[in-house]
């Protein structure tokens, strides 16, 4: 029982804490563009790879 007097008010704690950076995550705009990173991928490179030496 003294365990639970313990564990539970640290549990809170880290619950509020975990909310607290979510929402200043939203504030920062951190979620504004979703799709960015997930088109970036499929954009071709205008570089093309010089060869290696095979010697």
């Amino acid at each position: 029982m003294n365990g639970l007097m313990l564990l539970i008010p640290v549990a809170l704690l880290l619950g509020l804490g975990g909310l607290a950076v979510f929402f200043w995550t939203l504030r920062a705009g951190q979620y504004d563009d979703m799709d960015g990173a997930a088109l970036r991928i499929l954009g071709d490179d205008d570089t093309p790879l010089e060869p290696r030496d095979a010697g």
